[in-house]
């Protein structure tokens, strides 16, 4: 068994509107970032797996975002397993 650093990149999916990221961008210019748009606020989880191999760790986490981290109705995850 080895051990695999994962990160989770949680975010909506397209069309799901986001209130987070709204009130991000309409406070930008009044703190001069102008030019600014298309904000999209999400969440970052990061821990490890102990797994035979990599695609052993992979299909953990992508059940652990399905059934847990996420929900898979309206986000998606980007899932990176580090060597």
């Amino acid at each position: 068994m080895a051990q695999f650093p994962v990160l989770v990149e949680v975010s909506l999916r397209p069309g799901i509107a986001d209130p987070q990221g709204a009130t991000i961008e309409r406070a930008l210019p009044a703190l001069g970032f102008d030019g600014v748009d298309g904000v999209r606020v999400g969440k970052a989880i990061r821990f490890t797996v102990e797994a035979p191999d990599a695609e052993s760790a992979r299909a953990q986490v992508d059940d652990l975002c399905h059934k847990f981290l996420t929900n898979p109705v309206i986000e998606d995850a980007k899932v990176t397993i580090g060597p």
